[in-house]
Parts: structure tokens; C-alpha cells; sequence
């Protein structure tokens, strides 16, 4: 492995970016995921508690707050906390969950009903703690009182998996309403095709399958003015309002 520079680039390659002591609570119940975690978190600037179980950390959250979960959504017991009513937390985190790519559609927000996102196993440590940037300083800027995420009039509900623009309703098919999602947490951030790819669909699709999507996407979503999703040509896509656009 090249050596880091004192600034923490490696090679030619940027500094990760780094916490500045965030409270966040591992949860994982493989002991050598939980220790990958907190290792990589705490070298990287936050503050780790750990769960070993769904149960622990609904206990923990119920105790003090955090700033962020990362949470792993294959542990056996989360399943039976969904068919449990309890008092939600006070302070609902945001939740970073890691899944296999075939469980996405049972993710449980059981520990933060806020702003979420996921990676899919295996995953590697610098897209964890990309995202966790991201859930921590990006889309908080985007999150209505209401929960939902937005940009100009841009509403995304994830609570109940709708999008509109203004009073129109986006009629989306999931891959499009996670690229979506994924435009509107990164706004004014150049997304690669391979991140998108990733994203959406947990792996890189080569050929013009991502093209296709972010076509169809804009056809639903930029029909009126001022177009929002643009084309970075030779670096991928971003979702913002363009310079000089009204």
C-alpha cells in the first residue's frame, strides 16, 4: 500500500473525509465486522459505541444520543423488534444500514425514523464512510420538517415512497426512484456511473444501462423549468440548478 502523506492523502489519491467526534453506534453481531467498524470509525475521527444485537441497540438508543447508526441489517433479531410496539427514541438518528443486495426490500427503520441509506455486503470502507458524510453534513440540508427529502420542488417521501415535482406526482419504478434519492443527497455533486450503478443496483452495470435510467428519470422529472438533472460529460450526472438557470 502507497504511504499517506501527513495530510492523509495516499498517493495521488485525496484524503477521506473525517469526522470531528460524532457519537456513532456499531451495530453488528460478528465480531469481526464489529471490529472492522469501530477500528476504520475511530481512526477516522468518531466517537464508537457498540451492539452486539437489535435489542442492545434500541437499549442504547433509548439511553443517549447518537449521532448516527451504522447497522447491520442481517442481524437474526431485527425481524422480531418490527413486530414489537415501543416508544420511539427521542432523537431519531440517521441510519446507515449494511445489507446483502437480496434483502434490501426488508430493511427495518426500527432505529431511526430520519434520513437513511445502505450499502450492500461485501462492502468497502471508503463507500461506509462516504456515506456516512453524506448522512451527517449533506442531506440534512435537504430534510423537510416533515422528514422528507427535497430540492426546490423536488419532494421525496421515503416514509412513503413517493416523489412529485410541485403538485405533480413522479410515477417512478424503484431503480429510478433510487437514483433519485441518490441525486438529491449528493445535490450539486458530480455522481461517477460506477457510484450510481453501485447505488441503485449494488454492483456496476457496464454498458448503457445507467444511460437509460437517468433518460427515463429526466423525462419524469425535468418537464418543467428549470431542468435539474444534468450531464457532466466524461464524469457522470448531478442534480442541482444549473448556473444562469432561473
Amino acid at each position: 500500500m502507497p504511504p499517506s502523506s501527513p495530510d492523509g492523502t495516499i498517493g495521488d489519491r485525496p484524503a477521506l473525509a473525517r469526522g470531528a467526534g460524532q457519537h456513532v453506534l456499531v451495530v453488528a453481531g460478528e465480531p469481526g465486522l464489529a471490529e472492522l467498524l469501530s477500528t476504520t470509525l475511530e481512526l477516522a475521527g468518531y466517537r464508537i459505541s457498540l451492539a452486539g444485537t437489535g435489542a442492545q441497540a434500541l437499549a442504547r438508543a433509548m439511553e443517549q444520543r447518537f449521532d448516527l447508526v451504522v447497522l447491520d441489517a442481517t442481524l437474526p433479531d431485527l425481524a422480531g423488534l418490527g413486530r414489537e410496539r415501543r416508544p420511539p427514541p427521542a432523537h431519531r438518528p440517521p441510519v446507515l444500514f449494511l445489507t446483502a443486495y437480496d434483502s434490501l426490500d426488508r430493511l427495518l427503520p426500527e432505529l431511526g425514523l430520519g434520513q437513511k441509506d445502505y450499502v450492500t455486503k461485501p462492502f468497502r470502507v471508503a463507500e461506509v464512510l462516504a456515506r456516512i458524510q453524506v448522512l451527517l453534513c449533506g442531506p440534512n440540508r435537504g430534510v423537510r420538517q416533515d422528514g422528507a427529502l427535497a430540492y426546490r420542488d423536488v419532494v421525496l417521501d421515503d416514509a412513503r415512497c413517493q416523489a412529485r415535482r410541485g403538485a405533480r406526482a413522479l410515477d417512478l419504478t424503484p431503480a429510478e426512484y433510487r437514483l433519485l434519492r441518490h441525486l438529491l443527497v449528493n445535490a450539486h455533486r458530480v455522481l461517477s456511473k460506477e457510484q450510481i450503478g453501485r447505488y441503485v443496483w449494488g454492483d456496476f452495470r457496464g454498458g448503457n444501462a445507467i444511460e437509460q435510467l437517468v433518460s427515463r428519470l429526466r423525462r419524469k422529472v425535468d418537464r418543467e423549468a428549470p431542468v435539474l438533472i444534468h450531464t457532466r460529460r466524461g464524469f457522470g450526472y448531478w442534480l442541482g440548478v444549473a448556473d444562469g438557470e432561473a
